[in-house]
């Protein structure tokens, strides 16, 4: 495994600018990664976040700002960023008519391997990401859920401490992308930092410990999921009585101790109660209690990430934003 040099911080940017002519893709972005951490940069398509990712990969030149992995310069060592770095991009780079062992094999040649290590990593590869089977296979008889595990696999060829996943599970189905979230847990559980880029809010919930939210080029929101959560508004306690008849007498309950109408929901036969602080769930289920009304669930539920990111920046995560953004891409 390629060494990082002692830093607590695997990534460290500030005031990233990238332009394309007249038109500034990414605007002042500043990030920090922490070591071990996963660190998701969400926004919808064309927001920069390929861009963020490409220059601090190497890959585009910086216009503006700095940026270090593990305390190494970007601009001044490019060389020595590439052994810190496996970027894994949205589309699977290897050769169609070459085997998964012979793709890997010939990335550990590439990457300076002798002919019998790259022979052993193409194995070992193979056989951690569920590929054994398909060792002999061509690439153009994979599904897309095997091609984009191997082309995980190739970035991991030299072992590197820090991870660009650009959105690792575009187009794979809900199964193939629960077997790749499991894949990017390990990563960490094994001491790598990932830095993942997706339009996914479910994707950046389950995995992210922060998250850094990028609309057309800049980054509006930075925080935890929880935190990004709370910034925008109450928790919702959603209530079901075991007697629906008594939802009428719950609601006056409720309008009582939290002085808001609450609101009706057919479809589940409860309703739901704005809470403007979460410790005031108990003083509605102990009303309730007194009140001599029996409840089928209680739940308290803070608001979901696409919430977040509407408040944010007034649109979903999945639109679409400007198409002159798709040069950044």
């Amino acid at each position: 495994m390629t060494r990082a040099p002692d830093t607590d911080l695997a990534v460290a940017a500030a005031g990233l600018v990238k332009t394309f002519g007249d038109f500034r893709a990414v605007d002042g972005i500043d990030l920090e990664v922490r070591r071990g951490e996963v660190f998701g940069v969400l926004g919808p398509n064309g927001a920069g976040k390929t861009t963020t990712l490409k220059m601090l990969a190497t890959l585009l030149p910086m216009n503006g700002g700095e940026a270090s992995i593990f305390g190494v310069d970007v601009r001044r060592n490019p060389h020595m960023i590439r052994q810190l770095v496996g970027v894994t991009g949205q589309y699977a780079s290897v050769d169609e008519n070459l085997t998964g062992y012979e793709n890997l094999w010939l990335f550990g040649r590439l990457q300076g391997l002798s002919s019998a290590r790259s022979t052993a990593t193409a194995g070992d590869l193979l056989e951690r990401f569920g590929l054994t089977e398909a060792r002999d296979k061509q690439i153009k008889e994979f599904s897309g859920g095997m091609r984009r595990r191997l082309d995980l696999a190739a970035s991991l060829i030299s072992q590197p401490p820090l991870i660009f996943l650009d959105e690792p599970t575009t187009g794979l189905d809900p199964r193939t992308r629960g077997q790749m979230w499991d894949t990017i847990r390990d990563l960490i559980r094994e001491g790598s930092t990932v830095l993942l880029t997706t339009q996914y809010l479910d994707e950046a919930d389950q995995l992210a410990g922060r998250i850094a939210v990028i609309d057309r080029g800049i980054k509006v929101a930075e925080g935890t999921p929880d935190e990004l959560k709370t910034s925008v508004g109450s928790s919702t306690l959603q209530l079901r009585m075991s007697e629906p008849s008594d939802t009428a007498e719950a609601v006056a309950v409720v309008r009582r101790v939290l002085g808001e109408e609450p609101v009706l929901t057919p479809e589940s036969g409860g309703l739901n109660a704005a809470l403007t602080d979460a410790n005031r769930a108990a003083d509605v289920l102990i009303a309730l209690r007194q009140s001599g009304l029996s409840i089928a669930s209680a739940t308290v539920q803070k608001p979901t990430l696409d919430e977040v990111f509407m408040a944010i920046t007034g649109h979903g995560a999945d639109d679409e934003v400007d198409p002159e953004m798709e040069v950044a891409r």
